[in-house]
């Protein structure tokens, strides 16, 4: 597939996120719940993880931010329901890698790949990374 069919099929799910997020919400039951800001553009979410016998269970968010830090947080609760918390640390910390810049596994980060792009924009990082920093604080509170 061409650059630019990838780049449009990329910002398209990135759209798809942000337009249609998963997980949008506040969870009923009790739950671990991390506040985290992006003061250098105003991103801010409210993260809820339900987290029982090493697993993430359920995973909700609530906030307001730009279209990467909406999709991206739409993209992690996706892919970390109903993962051990291990491996949606690890998952945090290879898309970490790849907001480096770094090769990651694509077949691991699923949608989530379509961020890479995000990497080549250093001010944006921190937008894309917000929820993925704001799950791996609530995991190590949990």
């Amino acid at each position: 597939m061409a650059l630019n069919n990838l780049d449009t099929l990329y910002r398209q799910v990135i759209m798809d996120h942000y337009k249609n997020p998963r997980n949008k919400g506040a969870l009923e039951q009790d739950s671990v719940t991390v506040d985290m800001n992006n003061p250098t553009c105003g991103d801010r979410i409210q993260l809820q993880l339900d987290i029982e016998d090493g697993i993430v269970k359920n995973a909700k968010f609530q906030g307001e931010g730009c279209s990467i830090s909406m999709a991206s947080a739409s993209m992690m609760t996706q892919a970390i329901k109903g993962m051990e918390v291990e491996a949606a640390v690890k998952m945090s910390e290879n898309f970490s890698e790849m907001m480096l810049g770094h090769d990651v596994d694509s077949e691991e980060m699923g949608d989530i790949e379509a961020l890479q792009g995000v990497s080549k924009f250093p001010a944006r990082i921190k937008c894309a990374t917000l929820a993925w920093k704001a799950m791996e604080k609530g995991v190590h509170e949990e």
